[in-house]
């Protein structure tokens, strides 16, 4: 990583660092997976197994984009595809070593059972995300490779403003999600900073790709009161030009960092964001099939395509859709 104040602040905040540019951190919902037996909203709209996801980055100092929302803290970024970088097997194993740690003391915890914690210790699915613009990493194709042979499932989360590494990827993770957080150009400069001049165009171009990636596709919508929530049939022309599998309207989160840039009153209630999800619905033609009052999120999907990752429908069986099978994750 190179920055000594970096990795003390991210380990203060409980990251596992990871090579040089890595790093793993346990998720809310993987501590209440274990010992509460509640999974996340993934798991609900999508069929993850939160005791069993890792949740880690690999470019925790690479981004191009100073969103206000964003929990962590920012000023260290390198918005360039990383000089130096750690190969992709070594990412992988020392991420799921580090996820053990993290979860070694749940052990004697007796609120956990026992079985449950046996099955954490091989993680079933990676999401690819916290911090950072994890498509600056070089060996993303690698690492997806890897994790698909062990039988991990991966989300990969981009802010969609490198439209190259999108048209690069190959494979492709199981389901990529793309971060649609501004219904404009104007509104996406004043909001996420980014260093580019071009940035909500080069978005614009990565929405154009998506919609041609035969994977499970979803477009997220992190809205903050006073800055982007509104402008629904901006968004919808937006979302048509991707024609996602999936759209999250999802409200921000009052919590880290994003407590310096924006006031409490910024963060959206529930209602807020279901009424805009209908209006966003009736826009774009897609259904409104669930959602998570307690994560502030609702999910859109179209009609005919399989919500549930093959076999993690609830239950254990794998569902069917309108009698359509789950599409391919590559």
């Amino acid at each position: 990583m190179g920055d000594q104040d970096l990795s003390t602040e991210l380990s203060g905040q409980g990251y596992q660092l990871v090579g040089r540019h890595s790093a793993v951190k346990l998720c809310y919902w993987t501590r209440e997976s274990l010992a509460r037996g509640r999974d996340c909203y993934k798991g609900r709209f999508y069929g993850i197994e939160s005791h069993r996801c890792l949740q880690m980055s690999p470019a925790i100092d690479s981004c191009n984009l100073h969103c206000r929302f964003c929990w962590r803290n920012q000023g260290w970024e390198n918005d360039a595809v990383m000089p130096e970088f750690d190969d992709p097997e070594t990412l992988l194993d020392r991420s799921i070593d580090a996820q053990r740690r993290i979860l070694s003391g749940f052990k004697g915890d007796p609120s956990v059972r026992l079985e449950r914690w046996d099955e954490a210790q091989s993680p079933r699915h990676i999401a690819i995300s916290l911090t950072g613009e994890p498509t600056l990493y070089p060996k993303m194709n690698r690492f997806l490779e890897l994790a698909h042979e062990r039988g991990i499932t991966t989300f990969l989360v981009t802010n969609g403003t490198n439209p190259d590494a999108l048209r690069a990827l190959d494979p492709l993770p199981t389901q990529l999600y793309v971060s649609v957080t501004a219904p404009n150009a104007e509104v996406f400069r004043r909001l996420t900073l980014p260093a580019q001049p071009d940035a909500f165009d080069r978005l614009r171009e990565s929405l154009a790709i998506v919609r041609g990636l035969r994977t499970r596709r979803v477009v997220r919508h992190t809205l903050v009161r006073g800055w982007n929530l509104g402008w629904v049939d901006d968004y919808a022309e937006l979302d048509r030009l991707a024609a996602p599998d999936f759209i999250e309207p999802k409200g921000y989160v009052y919590m880290g960092k994003s407590r310096q840039r924006l006031g409490r009153d910024h963060a959206p209630d529930h209602d807020e964001i279901r009424g805009f999800a209908e209006r966003l619905a009736r826009r774009t033609g897609y259904l409104v099939l669930d959602e998570s009052p307690e994560s502030k999120v609702v999910l859109l999907g179209r009609t005919g395509v399989d919500r549930y990752l093959p076999g993690r429908a609830p239950g254990g069986s794998p569902p069917t859709a309108a009698g359509v099978p789950t599409r391919p994750a590559s």
